[in-house]
């Protein structure tokens, strides 16, 4: 959540105020934006932490004598809001090489490009660990991290490499989580989210940490498994509207009737995901849910606008593409989940509404496609090679509301009230999905 941050006072000495290690995974939602991230001391003197620029660049800063500042700025920009990001820090002032004494690694590489840097003099000390107040993911009570977070280490004491918290997978090149790194934590040592949400220290120290303001959702959506979400870089300048939950929720823009992609394209394979209709400012049920093959180029462009675009359209219960609609199912309103699943395989896509499967139709029938809303394009044929889970409101004068659950298990910030069977393991849904489908995230992708 955006207003979400953590506290903490820490009353014993640390082990040592001159090296330490910060190690957290963490997902982005909103770009362009000041936020702070991962720990910060409080107070006016001393204070140290990380954050995120309006430029998107990361900052790892360091005051010391009560006004001079320490800082590295990552030359590098963090923009990609689809994909977790290791991101550790450590420090040991006591080093002679002064370039070696604050470090920054992003899975796995070690950043040495930066816009500025300005590392601490030999023996340099921080209040990082120190015995006073800490927040984590906020300034005080302003520039709130907005994002998903995930294995929140603080050693205290000993700066350790990235190869610690993390490896190259041998196949795929990709840097993979170790969800238990051998350390030593040091007397303020800390793990927290490391399995859920708990902010109870999950090393043997009990440095447990408060719940400061905002909610701690869950979420199936980790390192090791990254869910599909709304992408908020699918030329949302065109689309407009606002992004909330880790851009699993979205309301349109006014002025535009224009739809919103997915962050995850699919050319193959079975998925299943729901959309819930929350919200709308106008008179009428002008929601479009579907898939589209490509991202808004005008703010005109709504879901059935283009051939490769299929929608299930909310006031009269039609179905949409290339401009034309046609009978297919009951109409839906604000409250109704919409569950649709794309059978890229046979070209297929099925739209239920709260659980009943429109048009009669079943999913599982294979090439056959008893019921099926469409026959769609082959994927090879579009305009982007790939199809994109999408949601519109058709008027641009008002707007809609729409919580997608892709697999979290959650409308907006309501857990799901009662899961469905899904028997390939993958997300959690408020209706069974249907045999041989799965969620859209990158194990369902590689199932």
């Amino acid at each position: 959540m955006a207003n979400t941050y953590l506290t903490k006072t820490f009353s014993g000495s640390p082990t040592s105020n001159q090296k330490g290690t910060e190690s957290y995974w963490f997902k982005r939602s909103k770009i362009g934006t000041a936020q702070q991230i991962g720990l910060k001391t409080a107070g006016s003197s001393g204070t140290a932490g990380g954050y995120f620029g309006t430029n998107d660049q990361f900052y790892f800063y360091w005051e010391h004598d009560g006004s001079a500042w320490d800082v590295l700025q990552t030359s590098r920009k963090f923009r990609d809001t689809s994909a977790w990001y290791h991101l550790l820090v450590n420090w040991d002032s006591t080093l002679n090489t002064s370039g070696d004494r604050i470090q920054i690694w992003v899975n796995g590489v070690r950043e040495t490009a930066f816009a500025d840097e300005v590392q601490p003099a030999q023996n340099e000390t921080t209040n990082l660990g120190a015995a006073q107040a800490h927040y984590i993911n906020t300034w005080g009570t302003a520039d709130y991290f907005d994002g998903l977070m995930s294995h929140f280490y603080f050693i205290d004491g000993t700066a350790y490499p990235a190869s610690t918290f993390g490896s190259t997978d041998a196949t795929t090149g990709e840097w993979k989580i170790n969800t238990s790194p051998t350390v030593t934590m040091g007397n303020n040592g800390f793990t927290i989210l490391k399995d859920g949400n708990t902010i109870t220290d999950q090393s043997s120290n009990s440095n447990d940490w408060t719940l400061g303001g905002g909610t701690l959702t869950k979420t199936e959506d980790c390192p090791s498994d990254v869910f599909c979400t709304l992408n908020p870089l699918a030329n949302s300048q065109i689309a407009g509207g606002t992004f909330t939950t880790g851009n699993n929720t979205w309301q349109s823009g006014n002025s535009y009737y224009s739809y919103m992609p997915s962050t995850i394209g699919v050319t193959k394979g079975k998925y299943y995901w729901e959309v819930k209709v929350s919200a709308m400012t106008g008179a009428e049920d002008w929601h479009m849910i579907g898939i589209s093959s490509s991202h808004p180029t005008a703010s005109t462009q709504y879901l059935g606008n283009l051939q490769y675009d299929y929608s299930y359209y909310g006031i009269n219960g039609n179905k949409f593409t290339n401009s034309t609609n046609t009978g297919f199912g009951n109409t839906y309103a604000v409250g109704d989940i919409i569950s649709v699943a794309l059978d890229v395989d046979n070209l297929k896509i099925y739209f239920a509404k709260n659980g009943t499967w429109q048009d009669s139709g079943d999913p599982t029938s294979g090439a056959t496609g008893t019921g099926a809303a469409y026959t769609i394009e082959n994927p090879t044929n579009t305009l982007q090679g790939c199809y994109f889970p999408s949601v519109c409101y058709y008027d641009n004068n008002t707007n809609g509301t729409y919580q997608t659950n892709f697999g979290n298990g959650y409308f907006g910030t309501t857990a799901i009230s009662s899961e469905g069977t899904n028997a390939s393991g993958i997300g959690k849904f408020e209706y069974n999905v249907p045999t041989g489908y799965t969620a859209l995230s990158t194990k369902g992708l590689n199932e």
